[in-house]
């Protein structure tokens, strides 16, 4: 045999070798993968970590076994093997809003039909408890919630002594609590200051002077302010700003709480104080929808009546309103007023009106956040309506949670037995379940 043959031949023989020696190793290294996830071989590490190293350990498997064979197809097999580019198909899509709807999902997921129910209502510690006055969270305060895991928990200067004082029972009341809870409280600035005026604490200036003003980073600055002592003590609503257009100047009850006669100027203040006191964690809840601005009556005693027609709402009543939801609001309360000339000759409250509710508010001006009514125990709802009755009115309206029923057990143990009987389906409670707790958990994917 001539010497050229032999050099061929023993060329031929190493690159056979080679090649079998790639592929055997590469065979290896696969039957090693699949042998460690099959009966998991490095259970107690992260998925991606023995991911990582297995493919590190395998990847100098085989730049050793190139190096002493000096093999070229060794080297192209490491290259082709573990080679890797990110493309738009690996790259996670799994977003904030999609774990903001998963964890709401869940949590709807592991309710009861009564818990359900009862997240609807938004009450005093008081018609919780059956304790005429509370001013501490103890075993009343957790019988009762898990009893009645109500949505909200609203105070009055009667539940406030001191900062200390504040700040443990709504500490010890979420500890209570299976369920997020909202902390509300009235405190616009002004004379409508329950925290402010409990505390003695400086009080902002009434919205109408900051409106007359004309300054809109004073409005900023006042929702800051009421938005960050508010936080520090526990709570996370805020039933203000007030977006009523002072178009009665005889109307004493809502008076310098608005911002402002002029409805373009309100509606500039009313989105600065939502950014303003929603920044803070506090959630804004504008007041009074359809607009108690043009009223005489007062809702607290009797019926109150707008008589403005829709055009006439459209063009200034309404510009608050929808500057605050452009704004991000969570919350709007609608008010106890009838409006025949916005629903067509219906004299419904406003609180309990499909019409105002749904085909207005929702499909009109296109709020998708919480609908909360406004005290249901006021006068212009209870010299009509039973707690009960007007419970499911509202839901049914489109209404998300009810405030304050004159009588709480009656109001929930009426909406139990109409999702009972088919009168509420358990698809309506769930839609503002949603609602509700999208705002209550958002926070926690930001």
């Amino acid at each position: 045999m001539s010497e050229k043959k032999t050099n061929r031949e023993n060329r031929r023989r190493r690159r056979r070798r080679n090649q079998m020696i790639s592929y055997c190793v590469m065979a290896v290294v696969l039957i090693a993968v699949g042998m460690g996830c099959f009966f998991g071989i490095h259970a107690a590490g992260s998925a991606v970590k023995q991911h990582q190293a297995a493919r590190e350990e395998s990847r100098q498997e085989l730049l050793e076994a190139s190096r002493v064979e000096e093999s070229v197809q060794a080297q192209a097999a490491v290259a082709a093997l573990f080679e890797t580019e990110s493309t738009e198909e690996t790259e996670s899509t799994y977003t904030k809003e999609d774990a903001l709807n998963d964890m709401v999902e869940d949590t709807l997921a592991g309710m009861t039909l009564e818990q359900k129910v009862a997240g609807l209502f938004f009450v005093t510690p008081e018609q919780l408890t059956g304790i005429s006055q509370v001013v501490a969270a103890g075993d009343a305060t957790r019988e009762s919630l898990e009893k009645y895991p109500v949505g909200g928990l609203i105070y009055f200067a009667q539940n406030i002594q001191s900062e200390n004082q504040l700040k443990e029972m709504l500490s010890n009341t979420a500890s209570y609590s299976l369920f997020p809870l909202f902390f509300g409280v009235d405190e616009e600035g002004g004379k409508v200051a329950r925290v402010a005026d409990a505390l003695k604490l400086d009080k902002t200036l009434p919205m109408g002077e900051i409106g007359a003003a004309g300054d809109t980073q004073a409005a900023y600055d006042a929702y800051q302010n009421i938005g960050g002592y508010l936080s520090s003590y526990g709570f996370n609503v805020d039933f203000a700003p007030v977006a009523d257009v002072l178009t009665n100047v005889d109307n004493t009850v809502i008076g310098n709480r608005a911002f402002s006669s002029d409805a373009g100027v309100a509606a500039q203040m009313v989105s600065s104080a939502v950014t303003g006191l929603q920044e803070t964690g506090v959630s804004a809840c504008l007041k009074h929808f359809p607009g108690h601005g043009d009223t005489a009556g007062d809702s607290h005693t009797g019926a109150a009546q707008t008589d403005r027609t829709k055009e006439e709402m459209e063009a200034e009543e309404f510009l608050p309103f929808q500057s605050g939801i452009e704004a991000g609001v969570d919350m709007i309360m609608v008010g106890h007023i009838t409006a025949p000339n916005l629903t067509d000759g219906d004299s419904l409250p406003a609180s309990i009106s499909e019409k105002i509710i749904t085909g207005v508010l929702r499909n009109e001006l296109g709020y998708h956040g919480i609908i909360i009514t406004d005290a249901m125990n006021m006068g212009a709802i209870t010299e009509y309506y039973k707690s009960d009755v007007a419970a499911i009115m509202a839901l049914k309206a489109g209404a998300d949670m009810v405030l304050m029923p004159e009588n709480f057990e009656e109001a929930y143990q009426g909406v139990l037995d109409a999702v009972a009987d088919g009168t509420v389906s358990e698809e309506r409670i769930d839609d503002s379940l949603r609602r509700i707790y999208r705002v209550k958990l958002k926070s926690r994917v930001l």
